[in-house]
Formats: structure tokens, C-alpha cells, sequence
């Protein structure tokens, strides 16, 4: 009888192993901007590569949009293992600590993807992902999101014209430096509050992508978009380290090859969407795009050059230089 009790035992806890081998490892990807822009798409390519790669081994669930974390919430729930992994902003690694990463903040550091890449993809990139494992965060890849516009209800050609207006910024000391040096008055807010704060004029304008400020509908609520391309807009793809350390060998091999694609897939679609977007806010007649001449550019850049020689104290001057050398561009010398 106790033989057969123990067997019974033995087989019950057999095939409760068998259905705990067979679960899904459970993956949450939160992220705060919405689901169909180039970060929410490469986000949910990214989970159905990594279902297909790991035979469904893997289940990323994608919550878009804040649906679980705002932007000052996630990273200390990707740091407490209450998600797996997130996208945030180049800026938000400054308020972590490694406030090398505020150097993608730095306005007219690239001019233009192919030089971007040149830092991204090459060296440079992978040793500021490198910096995050002290802070229990593993970088994966850089994801683009575009270069940005600024928002106003007032047109925005000159430098001057931005005097004592009221800008929402990510937190990043670049970008308040940035905003100061044109006479503006910097505003730190979370993206998700952006939209009603520019509808009640808590703040006057702020700066984009155009795929957020179409997504976001804050064009509805700013009657000029003017296409400065002054500064970048990027993501780091990070996850918990010691989630992804605990994860046997061949996921983590099959999860970096889902990973690649998607990156790649990111960086395709993201220049194509920042067009389209900024095509689509152009048709709706609520906001009059401004196309600055090449010598209203140069104005702006003059004007932003002093905030690079201000910044490196804080994000490197030799990381600043290396940028430069391996772009062929520094604003300093306009």
C-alpha cells in the first residue's frame, strides 16, 4: 500500500515537472509610446520572432503605450525584475547613472542616419551598452526612432523666436541645456502627460519625432511643426541581467538572433515613418509644417554649438571627440 501511495507520489510529481517544463518562459516588453509606431511594431516583431526562434519556448507579452509603467516608473521595475525588458529613450540613462548616453541628446551631434549608424552599430555603441551591467541592465541593441521637429503655437525659424516659451523635454541635462540655449524655458514631463499639457497650455510646445507627434495627436493641439531635425530620438532595447543570465544558453542564442532582425527591422521602417507621419500632419491642416532654408539651419546650429562644449563635463569630452571623428561632423567648427 505505501508502495503504491509512493509511486502515486513520484508520478504526480513527474508530470507536474513535465507541465512546468513545458510553460512558456514569460517575457513582459513595456514600453510608453504607442503600438503603431516604429518602436511599438519592432517590439511586437522582436515577440513574434522570438516565439518562432524558440520554437514557443519564449512568450513576449508587449504593453504599449504606459499600459504598465510610466516613464519615471519602468526602469526601477526592470531593475526589481517586474518586467523583463524595456526600450526607453537615450535620455532616461542619465537620471540611472551612465549619463554617457545623454551624448545622443547633444542637438546636431549627427547630421543625418548614416552617421548615426556610424556610433550605433560600430564600437562606440557597443561600449556604451557595456556600461549598463553595473546597474543590473543588459543593453541589447540600439532601436531608431527618427530625428525630431519642434512644436509650437507660434512659428519656430529663428532661435530668437523661441524666447519664454515653455518646452516639455525628457529629463536629460542635454536637453535642458539644449532648450535654454534658445531662450526657452525647459519643462520635464512624462511623455504619456504630454498631449493634455500642450491642450491646456500648461507648456507651449515640446519636440519629436514626427511618428510620436502624429501618434500622440499632439498636432492637434500645436499649430506649427517646424522640421529642424535638430536632435535624435533613439532607444536602447535593455533587459533585467539577471533574468536574462538565469536563461539557458540556446534561448539566449535564439532571443539575440530575434533581436537582430528586429533591429534591423526598426531602423528600416522607422526614416520611411517619420516622413509618412510628417506627410499626414501636413494633410490634416491643423499644423503648418516649417521647412527651414539651409541658412536658418545654420543660425540654429550656431546657436546650439556652445551647449557640446558645456556637456563635457557631464557625458565626455573624449566621447564628444570620438563622435566627431567617427561622423566627420562637429557644429564647433561652423
Amino acid at each position: 500500500m505505501k508502495s503504491a501511495s509512493l509511486l502515486f507520489g513520484l508520478l504526480l510529481l513527474l508530470c507536474v515537472l513535465v507541465v512546468q517544463a513545458e510553460e512558456p518562459i514569460a517575457i513582459k516588453f513595456s514600453h510608453v509610446v504607442a503600438a503603431d509606431t516604429p518602436k511599438g511594431k519592432a517590439a511586437e516583431r522582436f515577440a513574434q520572432l522570438a516565439k518562432e526562434k524558440t520554437q514557443g519556448r519564449v512568450e513576449v507579452t508587449v504593453y504599449p503605450n504606459s499600459t504598465l509603467y510610466k516613464d519615471k516608473e519602468e526602469m526601477e521595475a526592470l531593475q526589481l525584475g517586474a518586467v523583463q525588458m524595456l526600450a526607453p529613450s537615450l535620455a532616461k540613462f542619465g537620471p540611472l547613472g551612465v549619463k554617457e548616453f545623454e551624448v545622443f541628446d547633444l542637438p546636431y551631434i549627427f547630421d543625418g542616419y548614416d552617421q548615426l549608424h556610424q556610433v550605433t552599430e560600430g564600437p562606440i555603441g557597443k561600449e556604451l551598452l557595456g556600461k549598463l551591467a553595473d546597474k543590473g541592465v543588459l543593453g541589447l541593441a540600439f532601436w531608431d526612432n527618427g530625428f525630431k521637429v519642434m512644436s509650437a503655437n507660434k512659428p519656430l525659424k529663428d532661435p530668437k523666436d523661441f524666447r519664454g516659451l515653455k518646452m516639455r523635454i525628457q529629463s536629460s541635462k542635454v536637453l535642458d541645456a539644449q532648450m535654454r540655449a534658445l531662450g526657452a524655458n525647459p519643462q520635464v514631463m512624462a511623455f504619456s502627460e504630454v498631449y493634455q499639457a500642450l491642450q491646456t497650455g500648461v507648456v507651449d510646445g515640446t519636440e519629436n519625432p514626427p511618428s510620436n507627434l502624429y501618434t500622440q495627436k499632439m498636432f492637434e493641439v500645436q499649430k506649427f511643426v517646424t522640421n529642424s531635425e535638430h536632435g535624435y530620438l533613439g532607444y536602447a532595447v535593455i533587459v533585467n541581467k539577471a533574468f536574462w543570465d538565469g536563461l539557458p544558453a540556446d534561448i539566449r542564442e535564439a532571443l539575440d538572433e530575434a533581436m537582430a532582425e528586429a533591429t534591423v527591422y526598426a531602423n528600416e521602417i522607422a526614416k520611411q515613418e517619420n516622413i509618412d507621419a510628417l506627410a499626414k500632419v501636413k494633410a490634416s491642416g491643423k499644423s503648418e509644417i516649417i521647412e527651414l532654408t539651409p541658412e536658418q539651419k545654420t543660425e540654429w546650429k550656431k546657436r546650439l554649438a556652445p551647449v557640446h562644449q558645456q556637456m563635457e563635463d557631464r557625458v565626455g569630452k573624449d566621447l564628444i571627440q570620438s563622435i566627431y571623428q567617427a561622423t566627420g561632423s562637429d557644429i564647433s567648427k561652423l
